[in-house]
């Protein structure tokens, strides 16, 4: 479920601030966290005010922590926002032992929360994100507050054709034939075909935003551990579809205790539209956004239609807190 170096859309022009190889949108920082055989960098705005509850953002397969630059932009004076870029992509490097599964993403995501000790948090997750998300909060309920996922990477029967070469590339011998049979193609055309498979609408990309992809792109074709992340991290996905009983996701999702905001796009390539109607009988008590123009990460290509949507969950599970402390003869 790719969306490998995506380029954001703008209303206008914004400027950015390059920092190391880094692009970040205005008002961004970036932190490196270490921990004992894991490094990851930490997307973050500076905190409008006091007492914001925490929020922690997960990007999807092959992209990063910008990813979320526009969401967390809408939601800066209602969260205090962070947003990861997990091992082996956007600015982290790859795990010690380079385990790119499923539960290993999700154990880095936990690892992160317990050291940061922010928890609980407002959790979102898109594409591959969003199945690392959904392993956290039902592993560890006390960290998840609310769940918010985007197109999330969970088991479907029939794949959608477009999302087929996504799975390939968890085949032994198949990440070094991509790479052979696409050599040829620059790092601009490259982008023009992820922005094509993940955007419900590429025109809307501005022509600067698509430069900046085009740079991103480049930076990350030439990492040596590129095609390593990409191909383990597609197995760790494929593995994940194939496990049964109470590890399978869709058990998973069952046990999901926190409020859960689905998000998904009618004109999505890799994550079918149908599956918003089992994701939404799957996790309890879950309401669903579905957007008909958008593709696989409506939170760039429709940030402030996520927001509100993201507002109207958070009033409402407060509001739900505030009732049981009432019932319970704490109020």
């Amino acid at each position: 479920m790719s969306s490998t170096e995506l380029p954001g859309i703008r209303s206008t022009a914004e400027p950015t601030s390059p920092v190391g190889a880094a692009r970040l949108a205005e008002g961004e920082g970036l932190r490196t966290v270490a921990l004992p055989g894991l490094e990851m960098n930490v997307r973050f705005r500076p905190l409008q005010r006091e007492g914001l509850p925490p929020a922690l953002f997960v990007h999807g397969l092959g992209g990063s922590s910008q990813n979320w630059s526009a969401l967390m932009e809408q939601l800066a004076g209602t969260v205090d926002g962070e947003a990861v870029d997990l091992p082996g992509f956007g600015w982290s490097p790859p795990p010690a032992d380079r385990d790119y599964s499923l539960r290993a993403l999700a154990r880095a995501v936990i690892r992160h929360l317990d050291a940061a000790g922010r928890g609980p948090v407002h959790l979102f997750g898109n594409s591959l994100g969003g199945a690392v998300s959904t392993r956290v909060a039902a592993a560890r309920p006390d960290l998840v507050r609310t769940l918010t996922l985007v197109s999330p990477a969970l088991p479907e029967l029939r794949v959608q054709r477009s999302a087929v070469p996504t799975a390939l590339l968890a085949l032994p011998g198949v990440p070094a034939l991509f790479g052979r049979l696409t050599r040829h193609l620059t790092a601009e055309q490259r982008t023009r075909g992820v922005t094509d498979l993940c955007y419900g609408d590429p025109s809307r990309v501005t022509a600067e935003g698509f430069a900046h992809a085009v740079e991103e792109m480049e930076r990350r074709l030439a990492l040596p551990y590129f095609w390593e992340a990409m191909s383990r991290s597609s197995r760790g996905i494929v593995d994940a579809y194939t496990l049964g009983g109470q590890h399978g996701l869709w058990r998973q999702a069952q046990r999901v205790l926190a409020p859960t905001l689905l998000v998904y796009g009618g004109r999505d390539q890799l994550v079918s539209y149908r599956m918003a109607r089992k994701a939404a009988a799957a996790f309890r008590g879950s309401r669903l956004l579905t957007l008909p123009d958008a593709g696989h990460v409506a939170m760039m290509e429709y940030p402030e239609v996520v927001a509100t949507a993201f507002r109207e969950l958070l009033r409402d599970a407060a509001a739900g807190e505030t009732d049981r402390d009432t019932a319970d003869g704490k109020g």
